[in-house]
């Protein structure tokens, strides 16, 4: 047995898409421990997976809400505080981990490529690692836009030169956390970790994002594997949440951290009034009883926090969505079509990969009630996008998911060498 740590950042999707892979590790014979400031322990939920706490000087016991709060309204200023974040939580995990690791007596890693110190730490102490993309892969090719980025794809002179000139503003906007990468690699006596792409695995790559869901890549290493999602086997199959009226259905969600977003759901609310839909919305504990009950009034059929995604996914006839990663996979996993509402992070980049594929629309998070109706009822009224999801299916079954991914983990931290992707698995884009 082996005992392998995660590296993650404290964030709700990010945490459990490991935690899964985590038990499936543990499955075979494994020990796993997760390393992260304090709170972030309330975010996982099995307790066969070992946690240690690091931080407590410069992350205490309560600080997560701070950044969680940040995270939630990621625009104007608010950006760059988060961005002064997240170069806190690189340096603390830069100063504390080494220490940690030793004395966990770890043998390989597994890191998110959103933590890049841990690459960069793993580097330095010669540890063997394995890098995860849970959201878009950060790596970097030419002519292609960065995750963060709401670009659609082209190939065209105008749409390198947008793809460029947007990745230099990125890096101005991220030098103060660069700056801290950078800083320790030469404290580390390493060179070419300045940013989070010169911090991943030479061992192996895997991205819950499946080729056939992406822009055409040209550049990807040989050791990169698309496995697709991090997912448990589906459970019993769950109760009814909608009625067995004839009403169109919708599910609503915009994550864990975009839960908050009252106005947005109203909108939404009254979109679903004008179509006669039966909306279902799940704020992940980001709304009030008293808000909840104003949707109801709105138009919403039900206001809940949780609910199953995945069974909610498979019941809806569309899904609303602020396009993070999971939901959009899970959408594809049940065939549902997406009105993507992009805010921040990576979700403008999956929105244009939704358009581009034609698996859904892309919307403002300031558009009226008028026009999210509109395009619902475009969305309910169009067999061909469901047609187009239901071919995606089968290829992302093909993927592997976390039980393929766990295989790659293994081979790659145990054996200390390269895992080249296997062709078989490659899927046209």
């Amino acid at each position: 047995m082996s005992h392998f740590a995660i590296i993650a950042p404290p964030f709700y999707s990010h945490m459990r898409a490991l935690q899964t892979l985590a038990q499936a590790l543990i499955a075979r014979g494994h020990r796993i421990t997760f390393i992260q400031q304090a709170d972030a322990a309330a975010l996982l939920s099995d307790s066969n997976i070992g946690f240690h706490a690091i931080g407590q000087a410069t992350h205490p016991a309560g600080s997560l809400s701070h950044t969680l709060q940040l995270a939630a309204h990621p625009t104007g200023l608010g950006i760059l505080r988060l961005i002064r974040d997240m170069a806190s939580s690189s340096d603390m995990l830069c100063r504390e981990l080494p220490a940690a690791l030793r004395s966990l007596g770890i043998e390989g890693l597994i890191v998110d490529q959103m933590a890049p110190a841990g690459g960069l730490v793993a580097d330095a102490l010669r540890l063997p690692f394995v890098s995860v993309a849970c959201a878009l892969p950060v790596n970097r090719e030419a002519h292609f836009p960065l995750p963060v980025m709401p670009f659609l794809w082209g190939t065209n002179s105008a749409a390198h030169e947008r793809f460029a000139s947007s990745e230099k503003i990125y890096d101005w906007m991220m030098r103060s956390h660069d700056r801290v990468l950078a800083r320790h690699a030469r404290a580390f006596g390493l060179s070419g970790h300045h940013q989070p792409h010169q911090c991943l695995s030479p061992l192996a790559q895997i991205s819950q994002l499946p080729h056939a869901l992406d822009f055409p890549r040209r550049a990807l290493p040989e050791h990169f594997h698309a496995t697709g999602p991090l997912r448990e086997a589906p459970g019993q199959p769950a109760a009814p949440l909608f009625s067995n009226g004839p009403r169109p259905r919708i599910f609503a969600s915009l994550g864990t951290l975009q839960g908050s977003r009252y106005g947005l759901f109203k909108t939404l609310a009254k979109a679903c009034r004008e179509l006669d839909a039966e909306l279902l919305i799940a704020h992940c504990g980001g709304l009030s009883d008293f808000q909840a009950r104003k949707l109801l009034r709105a138009g919403a059929a039900r206001v809940t926090d949780f609910v199953d995604q995945r069974a909610a996914l498979a019941q809806a006839d569309v899904a609303v969505t602020h396009g993070g990663l999971n939901t959009v996979l899970d959408a594809v996993t049940h065939a549902t079509p997406l009105l993507a509402i992009p805010i921040a992070f990576d979700q403008p980049g999956i929105a244009a990969r939704l358009v581009h594929h034609g698996l859904g629309i892309r919307a403002s998070r300031f558009a009226t009630s008028h026009q999210l109706a509109r395009h619902l009822r475009h969305l309910l009224e169009d067999d061909a996008t469901r047609q187009r999801m239901a071919s995606l299916k089968p290829q992302l079954t093909h993927c592997g998911g976390v039980e393929r991914a766990a295989e790659i983990t293994a081979r790659a931290l145990l054996t200390r060498q390269p895992v080249r992707a296997e062709k078989h698995y490659d899927i046209a884009v």
